[in-house]
């Protein structure tokens, strides 16, 4: 199987009939300029070295240097087919609570950012394990399926902003009815992992609780914020311009509400893990996770690829010496070849 690392470069080929088109024109007022001295039988007694060809012969070897340079940089690798390796994990699903109350401060940066952080970091120590990801705010959607992909799964979560969901609120229940339904029929270990501040929870939370309990389904809360409260902060772009506020003017207070969070790992069989300035949670829940005994897990993935592209480096330079070998006079010893006489 090949495929090209960067095949960007082949926009570059365009760079050959645009000189191409610039040698033509070149070579039409060359020929101009030689007729104004006189006819090709005079010019020939006057120059009788000058090669017609030899300079035509220089351009093509020049295209096709460059020809063979950006094929160098475009690097041609070669692989072999798609082979199946099984792996051991589980199947993990993030729900991540989006809405303005993620925003407070109180965990620096702040709740959400360093939810993203800590999820980051958690998808680096993952091996072999699937995870996906659901957010939520009023309502909950799949940011990602269920991927053994973990470049796409860090993406995905760096994408994450409380702009995602329109709805404003937190509808847990919502959130973990979603991320049961997305672990489909298989038959791995399964684990959800919600993290929110569980303010103004909606929907009937401890019931889809109970329901991933029934399904085999470990289930960790982690609460982001603290029980003191804190001011939700409001920006215009990236400017924050003041505090969120009620209707009577008053400034809202966000309250990381733990009754909630541990009625649902206690539900869930899991275990409720409160983040802080030093900690975001996510490392005591996955040191809980890696007892949790891992089943084969059989994905696609490529082999390695090995580049190619010394070989058209090679190229490129062998034609490169050989026009240094080319002149534009006439060649002695193929004058002597009546075929060759221009040349």
């Amino acid at each position: 199987m090949f495929r090209f690392a960067h095949s960007i470069f082949f926009f570059a080929f365009i760079l050959i009939p645009v000189f191409a088109a610039v040698f033509m024109v070149f070579m039409i007022r060359r020929k101009k300029a030689m007729d104004l001295y006189g006819e090709n039988a005079l010019l020939k007694i006057l120059a009788p070295e000058f090669s017609v060809a030899k300079p035509i012969i220089k351009f093509v070897l020049l295209s096709l240097a460059i020809a063979a340079v950006i094929m160098t940089l475009a690097d041609l690798q070669s692989g072999s087919k798609i082979e199946k390796v099984k792996r051991k994990g589980i199947d993990l699903v993030i729900c991540l609570d989006v809405s303005n109350s993620m925003l407070a401060q109180d965990i620096r940066p702040n709740r959400l950012e360093r939810a993203k952080q800590a999820i980051s970091k958690l998808t680096d120590k993952l091996e072999g394990d699937r995870i996906g990801l659901v957010v939520f705010a009023g309502r909950a959607f799949t940011q990602l399926p269920i991927t053994t992909d973990y470049a796409a799964a860090k993406l995905f979560v760096s994408t994450v902003n409380t702009g995602m969901v329109a709805t404003q609120g937190t509808n847990i229940g919502d959130a973990l009815k979603l991320a049961i339904s997305s672990f489909g029929e298989t038959k791995h270990n399964k684990a959800i992992v919600l993290i929110t501040d569980g303010e103004d929870h909606e929907g009937q939370v401890l019931e889809q609780a109970e329901a991933a309990a029934k399904s085999g389904i470990i289930l960790y809360a982690i609460g982001m914020g603290l029980p003191e409260g804190v001011p939700i902060p409001v920006f215009q772009g990236d400017i924050q311009t003041g505090y969120k506020k009620d209707r009577d003017g008053n400034t809202v207070i966000s309250k990381l509400d733990e009754t909630i969070l541990k009625q649902i790992a206690n539900v869930g069989k899991g275990m409720y893990v409160r983040a802080s300035n030093s900690d975001a949670g996510l490392n005591t829940v996955f040191d809980d996770l890696e007892k949790i005994e891992k089943s084969d897990i059989e994905s696609k993935q490529f082999s390695d690829f090995e580049s190619r592209f010394q070989y058209f480096a090679g190229l490129a330079l062998l034609i490169l010496v050989l026009d240094l070998f080319v002149f534009e006079r006439k060649t002695r010893w193929l004058r002597n070849i009546k075929l060759f006489r221009d040349f």
